[in-house]
Formats: structure tokens, C-alpha cells, sequence
């Protein structure tokens, strides 16, 4: 994978497979500390500390449709060589936490990439999950919330092309805003 949001939708598409009802995604970029760090939590059937253990083995994996499981080795492997980590915290019947982070200028880091379709694309392909997302720098947050969204919509289809629109438009706008912000406030 060549950017971070398609990582993130791989460990938001395990949550899925692991009957998640809601989930969260959390990308923190820390400028301070040199610091980018990511996290999916959901409230999925967990996993045993075993299978945490194993789960970073390319040949370990829980789908049927192939036999090995590339995601989150790739994710570790990116991760450490840019001074980072994978963590996973998991508990069964109650839900898991996969969170990496990076050294935010290391050379080797990928890019962040279209977080804004990587939402898009989990939200309207799975719009029976509670969706939060969080994306911070520097102190300055947008949280963007599907259920909300989901009320107002009622019975509207989220492939609508208006609403699609909006909800692309609504998480472009909230993300370059907090990078603006941030950028405003280091030049002031």
C-alpha cells in the first residue's frame, strides 16, 4: 500500500469482519514531538491474547478467502522503519485497538493520502456502523460523526449523488481546516 488512509481501511475493514458496530478512527499528527499516529478502535468480538500475539505474521490470518494476511505486518514493518510501533490491544467480547505510529519526517513515511475517501468509502459502504472519525494537529481537532448524519437522512440513501457530495465536501472541508488553523497559528 503507498499511503496510510488504505492502511486504515484495512484494519476498518477487520472491524467489520469482526462484527464491529461502531468504530473509530483516530489520526493525530504531532508536529511538537515529531509525531504521526494513527488508531482503529472498535467494539467487535475482540481477539484472545494469542491471537494478538500471532497477528502480526503475514501467514496468520482469520478471512477465507486467502490464506495470508498482509495488512498489519506492512503496517509494523512501515511503521518501525520510520522510529515507530504497532500496538494492538484487544479483549474478547469486547472489542480491539490497533494503533501505530511513526516519526511524522521521516523520510520513509507514506504519505497520509485521501482520508477524506477513505471515510467515504467505509461510511457509505457500511452505513449500519456508527462511524467516528478524529483527525488532530497540533491540538486543534475536527470530529465528524455518521450516526447524526444518518437521522437527518432517514431514509435518504447515502449513494445519492448530492449527499455524497456533501459528505465528501464535509470531510475535505474539516480536515484542511484544522491544517489551515495549525499553519495560521506557527505563523503568527
Amino acid at each position: 500500500m503507498k499511503e496510510l488512509a488504505l492502511h486504515l481501511l484495512d484494519i476498518a475493514e477487520n472491524s467489520l469482519a469482526a462484527g464491529a458496530h461502531h468504530v473509530t478512527i483516530k489520526v493525530v499528527e504531532d508536529t511538537h514531538n515529531d509525531r504521526l499516529i494513527m488508531e482503529v478502535c472498535d467494539d467487535g468480538k475482540g481477539m484472545d491474547p494469542e491471537m494478538v500475539a500471532r497477528v502480526v505474521d503475514p501467514f496468520v490470518t482469520t478471512r477465507t478467502t486467502r490464506k495470508v494476511g498482509l495488512g498489519i505486518p506492512l503496517l509494523k514493518a512501515a511503521a518501525e522503519a520510520c522510529n515507530g510501533c504497532l500496538e494492538i490491544e484487544s479483549e474478547v467480547g469486547k472489542g480491539t485497538c490497533v494503533r501505530v505510529s511513526f516519526q511524522r519526517s521521516h523520510i520513509d513515511r507514506m504519505p497520509l493520502g485521501d482520508l477524506a475517501g477513505t471515510l467515504l468509502t467505509l461510511l457509505v459502504g457500511n452505513p449500519h456502523v456508527n462511524w467516528t472519525f478524529i483527525y488532530q494537529v497540533d491540538g486543534e481537532t475536527y470530529t465528524f460523526e455518521s450516526q447524526p448524519i444518518l437521522e437527518i437522512l432517514q431514509d435518504v440513501p447515502l449513494t445519492e449523488p448530492r449527499v455524497l457530495a456533501y459528505l465528501r465536501q464535509e470531510l475535505e472541508n474539516g480536515i484542511s481546516q484544522v491544517q489551515k488553523s495549525t499553519l495560521l497559528q506557527k505563523a503568527t
